[in-house]
Parts: structure tokens; C-alpha cells; sequence
């Protein structure tokens, strides 16, 4: 069994930096946090310098339409996951949900067959999928394709519930599905989420009452928050046990709206998500959704009736962003994009935490908060 210790850099460990303790690394796990009493020792053999950097925990993104030219809806496959993912490790994103918007039956079952294989053959990365539709509202529909939407039956529930091997975040429109169906899901182990919906603050009362855990890119393609309704955005931020995810790119949110649900929510239950479109890690701004040809222009994605369609943010980009528009220090930026949605995904017992016995899934930053190295599972 080899080891690997990673030295001399400043490891997010216990919710604070430490500059003087050295990572040990074996078969893929953190073994152990020891004590560097000489970091300005010279390496040994297995040893890594980290030069000063800041390494946290490898970054979570619960919504990943694609990246390095791929989108999923188009190349439901193993290759075509293992692209997006690749794509993305550039950023510092060491696991990710690829997420398929509303597509018809025979695609979602390809998207989740692929994303077995993918688990099962180990591409790094995958930790399950998302599924972003296609039970949404057609009055908060986005840019999905509307003749893809309807109301589940058995059949396609347990199509839905399918996957095994890893982790299945559903996005719905509650309004849209009955509320046995939402008991039915979170029964069989999906993590439910509210988006796209145009859905009352009762209504969306109701679907957290049936295990609706989480909200889809809060405040875009939702009911808003009035005075006199206050609406899907309203019912999110009032309850204290839902995640909300948002897109921090400037494009979707304004910043001052992104404080304002930090300082709503309790801490640990707001996360950061990409919405990532193929442009993310590729040379090429263009892509095809839907048929039409859609290009990323100064880095905002909208389609030609000017709807945004999804995002060219990366998860790195995301963590420097809530650092400079959020109020949050380094630490809780990572957690935002690590720790959060591995919470909210059940995987926190090994994941989110730089921490003896957690998987070692790590991006090492510089001090300009660009990703300098990143590590899934041990392997760099």
C-alpha cells in the first residue's frame, strides 16, 4: 500500500486553516492529520509539497449540465460523463451530480444507465445524477423544452428512483406532482428538490411536508417573494431545514440577493452550484440544446429568446465569487462548495471534511484562489 503526505500547505481542518500539519494519504483515504514539526524539512520520498497553498476539500457540484464541450442531455453515455467530469476537474470539482434537464423517457433512462456504468467503472468524480425535470411548471420553465413536461406515473417513478450505485437529486415543480408521488421518491432514497415551479408558499409548505428537501438555483425559475405572497422564494428562505442552491455568477442573482439568503437561511444551508453548460473547460462557447444553437457570450449562456440557458461558471470561480461578494471568508466559501451539498446529499460521512477516514478528495488553491492542483479518491 503506498502513502502519500501532503506538507507545507494550509490545510482546512476543524472549520479552521492550520499551517502545520501534514496530510497522510492511503488507498484513496485520509489516514491521518499529524503534526509537521519541521515543515521546512526536506521532502522524503512520497512526499508532496503543497509551497504555502491553501487545500480544502475537493468541491461538490449538485448540478452539472456539462463542460468540456459535452452536454449530457445530447451524450447520455460513459464517455460522454467522463468528458464532463474531466472538464471540470480543472476547477476543483472532485465529485459532481451530471444533470439532465426535462427529456423524454427513453433519455432518462440512457442518462441513468450511463451513469451507472460510469460508477461502476470508477470515473472519477461521479457521485449519481440529477435529474432537473421534467415534472416543472411550464409557466417557470426556463429553457426546457415544454412538450417533455408531465406527471409521473409508477412506471417512470421507479424509472426515476432507479439508480443504486450512487445518488439521485430530483428536481420538480411540487404543484405539479401529487404529494404521494414526493413520499413515494424520498422513500426509494431520492433527494427531492423544489425548481422551475410557479408553486404557492402553501403549496410548497406541502411539498416540504412530503419530504421536499431542497431548492433548485433559488430565486431563478421560481414563484418570487412579495409582500402579500410570499411564493416559492419565500418559503424557501423561511424554512430552516432546506438547502438552497445558487448560481453566484452575477448573471443569475444579483450579489446583494445571495446576502440576503445567507443572512435568511441558518449557516450550512446555502451551497453553491455551476448550472455548468458544455462551454465550462472547452474552447468552444457553442453548444446545441433543444436544436438550437446556443453560444456563451462574455461569459452569460442565453438562448435566442433570451432566456438564460444555463451558466459558464465553474465551482472554482464560484468559491473566489462568494469570497468577494458574499461576506464570507475562504473557510465558509469552501464549505459552501463542499461540506453543503455533501450534506445535503447524504455523503458528509465521507466526504466535505479534510478528516481521518474521509475519502481524500482535496484541490489545492493559491493565493489568488485559482485551482492548482486537485486530487479525487488519492489520485492527483
Amino acid at each position: 500500500m503506498s502513502t502519500t503526505v501532503l506538507r507545507r500547505g494550509r490545510v482546512l481542518a476543524a472549520d479552521t486553516f492550520r499551517d502545520d500539519l501534514a496530510v497522510v494519504i492511503e488507498d484513496g483515504r485520509i489516514v491521518a492529520l499529524e503534526r509537521d514539526p519541521d515543515p521546512e524539512a526536506p521532502l522524503r520520498a512520497g512526499q508532496v509539497d503543497l509551497e504555502g497553498g491553501w487545500l480544502l476539500p475537493g468541491f461538490i457540484d449538485a448540478q452539472v449540465n456539462g463542460g468540456g464541450g459535452v452536454l449530457f442531455n445530447n451524450d447520455p453515455s460513459v464517455e460522454g460523463i467522463a468528458a464532463i467530469a474531466a472538464a471540470h476537474r480543472r476547477f476543483g470539482t472532485t465529485g459532481l451530480l451530471p444533470t439532465l434537464i426535462s427529456d423524454h423517457p427513453p433519455v432518462m433512462a440512457r442518462a441513468i444507465d450511463a451513469v451507472h456504468r460510469a460508477i461502476d467503472q470508477g470515473v472519477p468524480g461521479v457521485l449519481g445524477i440529477h435529474l432537473e425535470g421534467p415534472y416543472i411548471a411550464p409557466a417557470r420553465k426556463g429553457t426546457h423544452d415544454a412538450s417533455t413536461f408531465r406527471v409521473p406515473g409508477a412506471d417512470e417513478l421507479a424509472l426515476a428512483a432507479s439508480l443504486d450505485n450512487g445518488v439521485t437529486l430530483l428536481t420538480l415543480a411540487p404543484e405539479r406532482v401529487p404529494l404521494e408521488a414526493i413520499r413515494a421518491l424520498v422513500e426509494r432514497g431520492v433527494v427531492v428538490a423544489a425548481g422551475h415551479t410557479a408553486a404557492s408558499y402553501e403549496q410548497i409548505a406541502a411539498g416540504l411536508e412530503a419530504g421536499v428537501r431542497a431548492f433548485t438555483h433559488l430565486y431563478n425559475a421560481m414563484s418570487p417573494l412579495t409582500g402579500r405572497e410570499p411564493g416559492t422564494v419565500g418559503a424557501a428562505l423561511d424554512d430552516a431545514h432546506s438547502w438552497v442552491g445558487i448560481i453566484a455568477d452575477g448573471v443569475h442573482v444579483h450579489p446583494a440577493s445571495l446576502r440576503v439568503a445567507l443572512k435568511a437561511k441558518p449557516r450550512g444551508k446555502v451551497f453553491l452550484v455551476t448550472d455548468a453548460m458544455p462551454p465550462v473547460g472547452a474552447d468552444d462557447p457553442r453548444y446545441v440544446l433543444y436544436g438550437e444553437t446556443i453560444s456563451a457570450v462574455d461569459g452569460v449562456v442565453r438562448n435566442a429568446a433570451g432566456a438564460l440557458a444555463g451558466s459558464a461558471l465553474d465551482m472554482a470561480t464560484a468559491v473566489r465569487n462568494a469570497v468577494a461578494w458574499l461576506g464570507v471568508d475562504l473557510a465558509e466559501a469552501a464549505r459552501m462548495a463542499s461540506l453543503y451539498p455533501a450534506q445535503l446529499l447524504n455523503l458528509d460521512d465521507a466526504r466535505g471534511h479534510i478528516a481521518e477516514g474521509f475519502v481524500a478528495d482535496l484541490v489545492l488553491l493559491d493565493d489568488q484562489l485559482k485551482v492548482r492542483r486537485t486530487w479525487i479518491a488519492g489520485r492527483e
